[in-house]
Formats: structure tokens, sequence, C-alpha cells
């Protein structure tokens, strides 16, 4: 008998990390560098997220004996990517960690932190522009970091062990 899928909403269980480097080869973090002075948990700022995910452009492979054009794939690409943040009017922590030319590391665990979850997508970037948006609505002050997503990310990595103690 198949369990019933749990389903959930990403608000209150995904995290998003910034990370100021990953020692492994692999650019798989340790629990370390995930929590510690370098990795820095960004999920309680985040207001809206774009992007976030790989990309193919197929190429066409038509050939005379067929009327239906064929394709195999080509080429992978990021897709456009920023976070949304709300502003802080007493402190600039995210502004100063997110500016214009920094790099990094984007890690978003999709699933929350679960250790050993393979839920763990991990994008190398830097930053390509950070702008406020302004707005004389009722509504949070915002500003948008726009990425380039530097490398081929890590997909579906497994979350590191929580720390011992």
């Amino acid at each position: 008998m198949a369990s019933t899928q749990q389903r959930f909403m990403r608000r209150g269980i995904t995290k998003i990390y910034f990370l100021k480097s990953i020692a492994a080869p692999t650019n798989i973090p340790t629990r370390v560098e995930l929590t510690g002075p370098n990795g820095t948990d960004l999920s309680k700022q985040v207001s809206d997220i774009e992007g976030w995910s790989l990309e193919n452009s197929p190429i066409e492979t038509p050939d005379l004996g067929n009327k239906f054009a064929t394709s195999i794939p080509g080429e992978d690409k990021a897709a456009a990517s920023s976070l949304t943040f709300y502003e802080d009017l007493a402190a600039d922590t995210v502004e100063t960690l997110l500016a214009k030319d920094a790099s990094g590391y984007v890690c978003i665990a999709r699933k929350g932190d679960i250790p050993a979850s393979k839920s763990l997508d991990i994008f190398p970037v830097r930053v390509g522009s950070r702008a406020p948006s302004y707005s004389t609505g009722t509504e949070p002050a915002k500003f948008k970091v726009s990425f380039s997503i530097s490398d081929l990310p890590t997909l579906d990595a497994p979350v590191p062990a929580a720390a011992a103690g």
C-alpha cells in the first residue's frame, strides 16, 4: 500500500543561506560553513524569490524523412535569479553582505534544515545589482538583489549533519 504524500508550503519550511565560501571541491557545504561566521540565514528577511532553476535550450534536429521536428538536449543555463528582501530601518547587514560584485553561494534547503535530506541546492553566485523598491503605498520597504549564477549549481545535495553536542 502506498503512503500518502506529505505536501507542504515553502513559507516557514524552506531555508535560504548565503555562504561566503565552501571549502570542498564538490561545492557541498559542511554544517560549520552553513551556520558559522561564513554562513548567513536569510530566510526571515526574504520577501520574494525568482529563478533559481536550470533551463535547457534544446537543439532542433529535423530530418527529411519526417514531418515531425525532433530535438536533442542543448546547453544548460541558469534562469535569471533574484531575492527580494525587507529593508531594516536600523541595520544594513544584508545590504553589506550582498553588495554589488560580492561572490559566494546561495544555498536553498527546499525541504528545510533536515540533516541528510537530499534537498539542498547550491548556486555559486555573484551579485549583479541591488536596488531599492520605491513605493508610496502602504507596504513594507524592500530591495531586490539580482544574482548571476557563475558556475554549474549543485542540485539535490544532502543537507549537512547537525553539529554534535
